[in-house]
Order: C-alpha cells, then sequence, then structure tokens
C-alpha cells in the first residue's frame, strides 16, 4: 500500500462473490438477503470481480492482490464446479474478462446457488478456469493455526463481534485445508515451480527445474516476517520482482494511513492492529514457546471453556496443512 506508484492494491475482492453475490458458495449470509443486499455486494459474481482488477490494472500499474483460497471453493470438500460467469472463459484472453461475452448469472434462483448448473475441471479444486488461475503470479502467506484461530474466535467475541457483524465460528472457513489444495493444483500444473525463493538451486525433492513456470514457489511464515520483516519482505521482492525499499515498511504519513482505513472498511474490525499501526518492525523479543496446557488455559480465560475447546481443536485439524506448507517457506537469514 506504501508503493502507489507503482502497485495497485486490492484487498479480499472474491469474499464478495463467496458470501453475498448470485454465485455465493458459503452458506454464512444464505439466509439473511436483507444483510447480502446491504452489503453492496449482492450482484457480484466471480466474473464481476475479475473485471473489477482488470481495470484497476488499465493505468500500467502491477494489480497486487491479498485474498483468501477459500474464496474459491465450495466449502466442505463439496466437488467444484466452474462459476457460472466465468464458463465462457477461454485461453488468450489474459486476465481482462471484461474482454469476454456477457454471461447471466441467476439471482432470482430460490435457494442456495451451489451447486452450479456447470462442470468441474479434473483436478481444478477451484471454481475457477485453469487457464485464468495461470494468468496470475501466486505467492503464499501462512500463519500458525495456534495464533490465527484465536485470532478468528476474538473477531467474533464480545465485543469485537459488534464491529465485524460475525458472531460465530465456523470450522470450515480457517481456510489451510483449501490452501494446500490450491497450492499443490498450482505446482501440479506448473503455474508455479518448482523453483524455491530464496533458494539458489532449482527445484526440492530432486528435481532439476525442468518445465519451469519462471515462478518461483514463494511462502511467507508470518511470523518470520515478524521476527526479521526487512530481510523477509526484500526476499519477497526479489522473488516477485518489485523493487524493496526499506520505506516501504513504514506507512505513518496521513495519506497512507488514511488509504489503508479506506481499503481495509469493508472487512471492518478485522484489520484494526494493522489500521492501527505506523510501521512493520522486528519484534523485540520473540515469542516463548508455550505447551498446548498453557495454550488452552490462555484461550479459556480469554473466551470461555466451550470456545477454549473449539479452538483446541481446530487448531489440531489444521496443523497439519500448516506444517505442510511451512517447509516451502522462505527461510529467514
Amino acid at each position: 500500500m506504501t508503493r502507489r506508484d507503482t502497485l495497485q492494491t486490492v484487498h479480499e475482492p472474491f469474499g464478495d462473490a463467496f458470501y453475498f453475490g448470485p454465485e455465493r458458495l458459503h452458506h454464512r449470509y444464505e439466509n439473511d438477503p436483507e444483510e447480502r443486499t446491504n452489503s453492496g455486494f449482492s450482484d457480484s459474481t466471480y466474473r464481476t470481480i475479475f473485471d473489477n482488477i482488470a481495470r484497476d490494472g488499465s493505468e500500467g500499474k502491477r494489480v497486487f492482490i491479498k485474498d483468501m483460497a477459500y474464496y474459491w471453493m465450495p466449502p466442505d470438500n463439496e466437488p467444484p464446479k466452474i462459476a457460472p460467469s466465468l464458463i465462457n472463459y477461454k485461453r488468450g484472453v489474459g486476465t481482462n474478462t471484461t474482454e469476454l461475452s456477457p454471461v447471466t448469472t441467476r439471482s432470482d434462483k430460490a435457494g442456495k446457488p451451489y451447486p452450479y448448473p456447470t462442470e468441474g475441471e479434473p483436478g481444478n479444486p477451484t471454481v475457477l478456469p485453469k487457464d485464468l488461475l495461470s494468468q496470475f503470479h501466486f505467492t503464499f502467506l501462512i500463519r500458525h493455526p495456534k495464533h490465527s484461530i484465536p485470532s478468528y474466535q476474538r473477531c467474533t467475541t464480545d465485543p469485537l463481534d459488534k464491529v465485524t457483524g460475525w458472531n460465530y465460528v465456523n470450522t470450515n472457513e480457517a481456510g489451510y485445508a483449501e490452501l494446500r489444495r490450491l497450492f499443490d493444483y498450482l505446482r501440479q500444473e506448473g503455474i508455479v515451480g518448482p523453483r524455491m525463493a530464496g533458494q539458489s538451486t532449482n527445484g526440492t525433492d530432486g528435481e532439476d527445474g525442468n518445465n519451469d513456470s519462471g515462478i518461483e514457489i514463494c511462502v511467507l511464515d508470518a511470523d518470520d516476517v515478524l521476527d526479521n520483516p526487512s530481510a523477509m519482505i526484500e526476499a519477497y521482492c526479489k522473488s516477485t520482482g518489485i523493487k524493496y525499499e526499506p520505506e516501504m515498511l513504514k506507512w505513518e504519513e496521513e495519506f497512507h494511513q488514511k488509504y489503508a482505513k479506506e481499503v481495509f472498511e469493508k472487512w471492518r474490525g478485522w484489520h484494526d492492529d494493522a489500521i492501527n499501526s505506523s510501521e512493520l518492525k522486528a519484534r523485540a523479543h520473540k515469542k516463548a514457546p508455550k505447551t498446548d496446557e498453557q495454550l488452552y488455559a490462555e484461550w479459556t480465560e480469554k473466551f470461555g471453556e466451550k470456545a477454549a475447546t473449539w479452538i483446541r481443536d481446530t487448531v489440531k485439524k489444521n496443523e497439519a496443512d500448516y506444517e505442510y506448507l511451512k517447509q516451502f517457506a522462505i527461510k529467514p537469514n
């Protein structure tokens, strides 16, 4: 967000279609049409979101999108089908979906929109065509679930739930399994890899770099970034072709603060810590490891026993996917 001269930031656009639009995949707002309408996104489809992204990139800036992999997948391992608004996407169009012929996506259908009346693509875990996915440069940000899941719980607990509008948690919104499935699919299809960011040798597990996509496997662990932000962000920039400048880690100027608040407004309450900060600097002390018992006691004190049990079980359910992705992460210096 501090490089607005060269980068156009788009913050979590796909949640609009996932939760609110006529192609919505999740049930969170299924029985609340008023809330879907009030969101301003009740007409958002996956196609209209890509149309907006294309327009964001029309001024020559590189578009930087931060989003959730699970917004592209049906919850609970339902078989994926291509979003109706994207069924006529063809290779060669690139990312500019505005060039496609119009597709009408019904918003008057009674009941849940999913499953769609379309087919999926073999092996593709998403509702997006592979040819469209292949137009993007993917990178991945991970965080240990013992940190992210309690944070999720906090945003759905009084008093913050009054700000976010979320007053309950869903295990299928943790997102780790979906991120792993997307990651593996992109590697399998040669959309990323086999080279890994931050490594001087090609490939992994004996791969020699043949069929190189030209896009490195770039995984950042949030704790590594917080422990050594300058080195980790510099490595990220090197992998993605962004010029690194130390000043990009500071945003104390009023115009940066104003812009961040505007970008984060859609998901009010979820990013208050970031909004109220002015720079990304190394933690004075690394987080001391805690036993499972200590963590459970801490969660119980903050959220109560029922919520603490849900956090514990959800962390355990997602740890294997996190550890799998962690092996690909850029190694801190």
